[in-house]
């Protein structure tokens, strides 16, 4: 690996501090830096400065689907440029970012995994409601009915009403969320839009923004150190490290439920799952199950969650492995992972994964060469290279893994994951506008040919 995986307390620092544009001064960052900028001409020009290296960066086995960017939260404050040149030089077979209910970063990064020559797909991220859980807690946690859902593989930035109502929703959760929590923690109070939103480059604040716009507000109101632990601990019970450990701390004990902050969802709180799937449909991507650890009552019933999602228009399932097991452990939750990777296999679910790199201690990439992991990496690549065929030939043609031309085409999903895992595996970045002159209704064989 050419970076560490472990995330350090000083690089979350100098990834908070470098949020807003560089300035062009003697001190000037270098390009690698300068990737994190929050102006996006800057992040343009230092990535084709980086790419005219002409480096030869090798390719691996490892993939990470999952990376959030800046555009929601990143704990390093990866753009999608950023993001797409760690991804290259690293060595991942294909990477994909996801943000929490915004595509914000989709063409950004797409257009760097071209120019780098990585393998590149943009999925979303949010919460839904599941009716027929309405009961169990599936995998948000102390929440029945409500589910961690996405969709995979969008190939275009779009304007869509369900995607303005899923920013408007979250921004105004978040809104409220401030006005409880500033009520307990006075004179550490934030204002939304000077305090908050210019820790983000389009506005789309998230509970871990405003995590560190409290450290950074108490910072102001008590400058002495001793003063301000002493806040804290009467605050939060104990008196946390500065940084991750006090944010993570701020976060558990305000927001989450049972905190002051903590809004319940109420009726109409969330979009339903059908609602997410017909806007992930409309968009040419592939509607997909978030899996947590299969330790809740909804998650433990996994063919029923199947089942329920299949008829509800999903197509693949996301796991964050690292979610799902302890190295040397034998456990629970590791015959869950298991599980549910064979549930997926017997229904030629494609199986998506990645690190989420949005909190302190996640991995740049899943540590596949583990005994616990190895097993199921051809799986995981399949799926990857799965998305990425799918990617390119939505994004191309319009004939992606959902469309009307692969159900025509295609008997059976195992066919068709077939097909799309071998121009996967061999579609090469450099030559994806091939793909832009088929013939209007080409077959599986004329498509590989075109590419070669």
């Amino acid at each position: 690996m050419l970076i560490d995986n472990e995330c350090s307390s000083e690089m979350m620092r100098t990834a908070q501090n470098r949020r807003m544009p560089f300035k062009d001064d003697a001190l000037a960052p270098s390009p690698e830096q300068q990737l994190d900028s929050f102006d996006a001409v800057q992040r343009k020009h230092a990535l084709a400065t980086l790419a005219r290296a002409g480096v030869a960066w090798p390719t691996g086995t490892a993939v990470n689907m999952h990376a959030h960017t800046f555009y929601s939260y990143n704990v390093f404050g990866y753009s999608p440029s950023k993001y797409a040149w760690l991804a290259r030089k690293t060595g991942l077979a294909v990477a994909g970012i996801v943000d929490l209910d915004v595509l914000d970063g989709l063409e950004e990064f797409l257009d760097a995994g071209r120019l780098l020559g990585l393998k590149s797909c943009v999925s979303i991220e949010s919460r839904v409601f599941v009716p027929e859980f309405a009961s169990r807690v599936v995998n948000s946690p102390g929440e029945p009915g409500i589910a961690y859902h996405m969709g995979v593989g969008f190939t275009r930035a779009i304007e869509h009403p369900f995607l303005h109502g899923l920013r408007h929703s979250a921004q105004e959760r978040v809104r409220e969320m401030i006005v409880r929590v500033n009520a307990y923690l006075a004179p550490v109070k934030l204002d939304f839009d000077n305090d908050v939103v210019p820790l983000t480059p389009k506005g789309n604040v998230t509970e871990r923004h405003v995590c560190e716009a409290y450290e950074r507000k108490s910072e102001e109101v008590f400058p002495d150190a001793e003063r301000r632990s002493a806040f804290w601990a009467g605050k939060l019970g104990s008196s946390p490290a500065p940084g991750a450990e006090l944010q993570g701390r701020i976060r558990a004990k305000t927001m989450k439920q049972g905190g002051v902050g903590y809004i319940a969802p109420a009726g109409g709180s969330f979009p339903t799952m059908v609602e997410m799937n017909r806007f992930v449909l409309e968009a040419g991507a592939i509607p997909t199950l978030a899996w947590l650890d299969g330790t809740s009552e909804g998650e433990a019933s996994v063919e029923e969650l199947f089942e329920v999602a299949v008829g509800l228009g999903t197509a693949a399932l996301n796991i964050i492995p690292d979610r799902n097991y302890r190295q040397g452990v034998k456990d629970r939750r590791l015959q869950n992972l298991y599980d549910v990777v064979a549930a997926a296999e017997r229904l030629q679910f494609p199986v998506i994964v990645g690190t989420e790199m949005n909190a302190p201690g996640n991995k740049f990439v899943d540590s596949f060469g583990t005994a616990e992991l190895q097993p199921l990496l051809p799986v995981f690549l399949r799926g990857a290279y799965i998305v990425y065929a799918h990617s390119v030939l939505q994004r191309q043609c319009g004939l992606g893994y959902l469309s009307a031309w692969a159900r025509e085409c295609f008997g059976t999903r195992a066919e068709k994951n077939s097909f799309f895992e071998t121009l996967g595996r061999a579609l090469q970045p450099s030559v994806e506008d091939r793909l832009s002159n088929l013939s209007v209704d080409p077959s599986p064989a004329q498509i590989l040919t075109t590419i070669r």
